[in-house]
């Protein structure tokens, strides 16, 4: 190790660049999302689990997939679907429309 350094000719910012059409962000992911990313990779024999959740986020987009909300009502339907079968009710479906008032 020298014990002094020239860094006249050095340059401020990232040592490695970022790729036109990259932008880069900090953001916080919950442990086991992250966690279960960095496995699919591994499992795949190598790669960049930060390439893996921009793939999943472009395929969503990508997907036409409904809204959160309607992605949540979805779920929802489906869960009270399978309550009502294992109650031995009858399973409440939703159209999505709203509900007609009974004539008087």
């Amino acid at each position: 190790m020298r014990k002094e350094y020239d860094f006249t000719h050095g340059k401020r910012g990232p040592v490695v660049r970022t790729p036109p059409g990259k932008t880069r962000i900090t953001i916080r992911i919950d442990d086991d999302i992250l966690h279960w990313f960095r496995i699919q990779v591994h499992r795949a024999g190598g790669g960049n689990y930060q390439t893996l959740i921009n793939t999943a986020l472009r395929e969503h987009i990508e997907s036409g997939t409904t809204s959160l909300k309607g992605m949540l009502r979805s779920v929802v339907r489906e869960e009270l679907a399978r309550y009502g079968s294992e109650a031995g009710a009858r399973p409440i479906m939703n159209t999505g429309e709203p509900a007609k008032r009974a004539r008087r």
